[in-house]
């Protein structure tokens, strides 16, 4: 068989290593061996080495890696999330599907777009698949300084959100939320009764939250907001793609009782396949046109040994290039 260099995940406890691995063959007619030019170290990637995520099979070796940037045989650049049964994108060669890929413009930035599509992904179908944006509608963003959710601030106001209040815990990148699309930002402390007025005060009209925190700041924030909501009967949708805090929460039956809240969760199970490949096209074009800003951070895939420990730094999202 050929050989290719990866990234190859021998065992759950240490970061990838960069050796030898077959170079993996078209199964079905749909599928094509591209020329991987760019793949995102996203923390989807992270936990899905790990053996964390909640689609891992378990199986090693893995090469990890969900999506990529790569060029097709017949020299077309292509956008890519690779199927679950296959290798990852961290490798000099992937196989790529028709059914989950779509074509670049070949003046498209393939760092920025590897970076960028996945952590957009998750507000842009949140927003179009499972709750509708309507335009006008006010959106909080549970989260917003870690990378998706300042993504997403950007994408809803993109999707026509009329207000959008950002919460986070770093105030240094709260501040920045402003300049891509936030009317308001919240501090999230430690002092769950003074968050909960923070937030009361901030969105308590909110029509939709993007939650990527979970745990004791989504509990806290759901009653704060239905407590404080002038008309508990207008719909409140509150959106679960992230527990960057925990994975549980309790919540009070009377929440559910009292006011017209709808909680839901957005991710890879509950949207098919179909509907994030429906959503790919316009996504890359936002991207490739600069309306949905990322800072891409290139690395040698030989260095996925050294860089894998390193915290991602915030505001930019690591991308290797073999």
């Amino acid at each position: 068989m050929a050989q290719m260099n990866a990234a190859v995940v021998t065992s759950f406890a240490e970061p990838p290593r960069y050796q030898q691995a077959e170079v993996p063959q078209p199964r079905t007619p749909q599928e094509f061996l591209v020329e991987v030019l760019a793949a995102g170290l996203h923390p989807r990637v992270r936990t899905g080495a790990a053996g964390a995520h909640y689609a891992s099979s378990g199986a090693l070796p893995m090469i990890p890696g969900i999506d990529a940037v790569g060029r097709r045989p017949d020299g077309r650049r292509v956008y890519f999330v690779a199927d679950d049964d296959v290798a990852g994108t961290m490798a000099d060669q992937a196989l790529a599907s028709t059914r989950r890929s779509v074509e670049l413009p070949e003046d498209a930035d393939v760092a920025k777009v590897a970076a960028a599509m996945n952590p957009a992904m998750s507000s842009w179908v949140a927003l179009r698949r499972r709750v509708p944006i309507a335009p006008g509608q006010a959106v909080l963003v549970l989260g917003a300084t870690g990378n998706a959710g300042a993504m997403a601030v950007q994408v809803a106001r993109r999707l026509g959100a009329g207000r959008i209040v950002g919460a986070g815990r770093d105030p240094g990148r709260l501040a920045a939320l402003i300049a891509v699309g936030a009317d308001e930002v919240v501090q999230l402390t430690g002092d769950g009764h003074a968050t909960g007025r923070a937030l009361a005060a901030a969105a308590a009209e909110t029509d939709i939250v993007l939650d990527y925190l979970w745990g004791q700041p989504a509990q806290e924030a759901i009653v704060a907001l239905l407590t404080a909501r002038s008309d508990r009967s207008r719909e409140l949708n509150w959106i679960q793609i992230g527990a960057v805090v925990g994975p549980a929460i309790e919540l009070p039956s009377v929440a559910l009782r009292s006011a017209n809240f709808r909680l839901q969760g957005s991710g890879q199970g509950s949207v098919s396949g179909q509907a994030y490949l429906a959503e790919l096209p316009s996504l890359a074009a936002e991207i490739t046109a600069g309306t949905i800003a990322v800072t891409a951070t290139p690395v040698p895939l030989a260095d996925v040994e050294q860089i894998w420990p390193r915290p991602e730094v915030p505001g930019q999202r690591t991308v290797l290039v073999p």
